[in-house]
C-alpha cells in the first residue's frame, strides 16, 4: 500500500521531541528528511539513526517551490515501494510547504497521507517572546512574503528565514512598509537550550550570519500613528470618523451632488501638478482626489447603498474583464488592438443594440471641448473624417470668414458662428494628438502666471492700474515672457 506518514521534529532539541515521535524516528525504514540540518537530527545521528536527507535538492533550483515540487516528486515514488516516512522540522501542518503539495497531490497517485504530529515552533516562540496571539497574529513565510498581506497593527510571525538571502528579502518588503530603523526580533531555536532571540532595526536583518531552520522574524505590532498613516485602513478610518457623528460639520452635510465640484477642481489641481512635473505636488494632488473618492464611498455606505469595497470589486472586476489579453487568453499585440478590445468588450457590457446611434454613449457632463473631440473620434471611426489636416485647415478658415461676416452684419446668429470654430479648432487638435481642454488650460495657467507678474510691476511702481496704458501694461507682458524663456532654458 503506498503510504507516507509525515512528522515533525520540532523546534528545538530532543528534550523537546514527544516520545512517540522520537519512537517513529527510531522505528522509521526508509526515513527521509526535508532537511538534516536540525539539533533533533543532530543528536540522534549518535544513537544511529538512518536516514536520506533532501539537502542537495535546495543546491539545484533557484527558487523554493522548484525545490518542494523535486522532494515531493521523490516521495510519491519512494512511496509506491511501499510505506515511507517523512520529518520535517516544526509541526507538519505548520509553514511547512511540502506537506501542502503531497496532500494536494496524494489522491491522483493513490497515495495515502497520515500526519503523524510534530510540536509546532509557535508555543515555544509566544512563550519565548511573551506575546498573546489572541491580540491578533499573522504567520507569514518569509520565502514567499508580499507586502500587501502585511497587517502592521498585528503580531507578526515570518517564518522559514533560512538564509541570508530569504533574510534580504523580508528586510526589503518590510522597509516597504516600515521605517528602515523599526525594530524586530530574530528568533531562533525558541524553547530549547539554543534558544537565541536577538533585537535589531530591519536594516540589518540580513547582517545576522546564525541564520538557519529554526529561525524566525518577530515584528511588533505598530502603533505609532505616523507610520499608521501610509496604509489604506487608516485613511478608511479617518474619514469615517470625519463624518461621525464626533466628526466635522462640513464633512458631515456634504452629499454627492455638493462634493461634485471639488472632484473637477482637484482634478484640474492634480494636472497642473503634473504638467509642472513637480512630484511632492504630484503626490499632494493625488491625495486630494483620493479624497473625494473616500468622501463619496463614506457617503454611500452612510446611506447604506455602497462601500469602498464595492468601488474597489467594481473597478478591479471591469480590469481584469477589459483586459483579457492580460488576465485570459486573448492576444494583442499592439495599442490599436488593446483599444478595439476595450471597445468591444465595453459595447457588451453596456448593452449597445446595432442601430443606436454612435453618439449616445458620449458622457452628457464633460466639458465642452472634450465633448467636441470625443464626438470628433466617434465619428471618425466609421469614416466620417478626413484623412489629412490640410482639409481641416480649410474648414477652420471657412469657419473665420463666416464668423467674421455674421459679426460685421451685428447678426444675432454670431454665437453658433463662434461655436463652430471652436469645433473646427478641436478637429486640428485632434489631427495633432493634443488634447483641446489640456490645451486651454495650459493657456489659462500661462496668462494666470503673466498678468501676476504685471500685477507685480504695478504694485511695485506705486500706481494703480489705471495709471498705465496698455502699451506699458504690455511692456510688462513681453518682460514675464522673456522671464518664462529664460527659466525654460536653465531647466533643459
Amino acid at each position: 500500500m503506498s503510504k507516507i506518514t509525515i512528522i515533525g521534529l520540532g523546534a528545538g532539541d530532543l528534550e523537546q521531541l514527544p516520545l512517540g515521535v522520537y519512537r517513529a524516528l527510531k522505528n522509521a525504514s526508509p526515513l527521509y528528511l526535508r532537511t538534516k540540518e536540525h539539533p533533533v537530527i543532530t543528536e540522534l545521528e549518535q544513537e544511529g539513526l538512518h536516514y536520506t536527507s533532501f539537502d542537495s535538492i535546495y543546491e539545484k533550483h533557484d527558487g523554493f517551490e522548484e525545490v518542494y515540487e523535486e522532494i515531493c516528486t521523490n516521495l510519491f515514488n519512494a512511496a509506491v515501494q511501499g510505506e515511507v516516512t517523512y520529518a520535517v522540522p516544526g509541526h507538519p501542518l505548520v509553514a511547512e510547504r511540502t506537506v501542502q503539495l503531497l496532500l494536494e497531490g496524494a489522491s491522483d497517485r493513490g497515495v495515502t497521507i497520515k500526519i503523524g504530529g510534530g510540536q509546532s515552533f509557535l508555543d515555544a516562540l509566544f512563550q519565548a517572546l511573551k506575546i498573546d496571539p489572541i491580540e491578533g497574529f499573522q504567520l507569514l513565510d518569509g520565502t514567499s512574503l508580499k507586502k500587501d498581506d502585511i497587517e502592521i497593527k498585528q503580531h507578526i510571525i515570518i517564518g522559514q528565514v533560512y538564509d541570508q538571502f530569504v533574510a534580504s528579502e523580508v528586510k526589503l518588503t518590510l522597509m516597504d512598509i516600515l521605517p528602515y530603523d523599526y525594530e524586530v526580533f530574530i528568533v531562533t531555536a525558541a524553547g530549547s537550550k539554543n534558544e537565541q532571540i536577538r533585537k535589531v532595526p530591519i536594516y540589518e536583518l540580513d547582517h545576522e550570519m546564525e541564520l538557519n531552520n529554526l529561525t524566525s522574524v518577530y515584528v511588533p505590532p505598530v502603533t505609532d500613528e505616523a507610520i499608521l498613516y501610509k496604509r489604506f485602513s487608516k485613511l478608511r478610518e479617518i474619514i469615517a470618523d470625519l463624518r461621525g457623528p464626533n466628526g466635522c460639520p462640513w464633512d458631515k452635510k456634504q452629499t454627492h451632488e455638493s462634493l461634485k465640484k471639488y472632484l473637477i477642481e482637484e482634478a484640474y489641481e492634480l494636472i497642473e501638478a503634473i504638467n509642472e512635473d513637480d512630484i511632492d505636488h504630484i503626490i499632494e494632488e493625488l491625495g486630494d482626489v483620493l479624497l473625494q473618492v473616500m468622501l463619496h464611498a463614506q457617503i454611500g455606505e452612510d446611506d447604506g447603498f455602497f462601500s469602498i469595497e464595492d468601488v474597489i470589486r467594481g473597478i478591479s472586476e471591469k480590469m481584469v474583464r477589459r483586459h483579457p489579453h492580460v488576465f485570459g487568453n486573448t492576444t494583442a499585440e499592439t495599442e490599436e488592438d488593446v483599444l478595439k478590445n476595450w471597445q468591444d468588450i465595453k459595447k457588451e457590457e453596456k448593452g449597445e443594440v446595432e442601430n443606436q446611434s454612435l453618439l449616445e454613449g458620449i458622457n452628457k457632463s464633460l466639458p465642452n471641448l472634450m465633448a467636441a473631440a470625443e464626438i470628433q473620434k466617434k465619428v471618425a471611426k466609421v469614416g466620417f473624417d478626413w484623412q489629412e489636416v490640410g482639409p481641416a485647415w480649410e474648414k477652420v478658415k471657412e469657419e473665420l470668414r463666416e464668423f467674421e461676416i455674421e459679426a460685421e452684419n451685428g447678426s444675432s446668429n454670431i454665437v453658433n458662428e463662434f461655436g463652430d470654430i471652436l469645433f473646427a479648432i478641436v478637429n486640428i487638435a485632434r489631427f495633432y494628438k493634443i488634447d483641446p481642454e489640456e490645451a486651454l488650460f495650459l493657456t489659462n495657467q500661462k496668462f494666470k502666471r503673466r498678468f501676476s507678474y504685471i500685477e507685480k510691476k504695478v504694485k511695485e511702481s506705486g500706481k494703480e492700474f489705471t495709471d498705465f496704458q496698455l502699451e506699458q501694461l504690455d511692456e510688462f507682458w513681453e518682460e514675464a515672457k522673456k522671464l518664462e524663456r529664460s527659466s525654460e532654458h536653465e531647466t533643459r
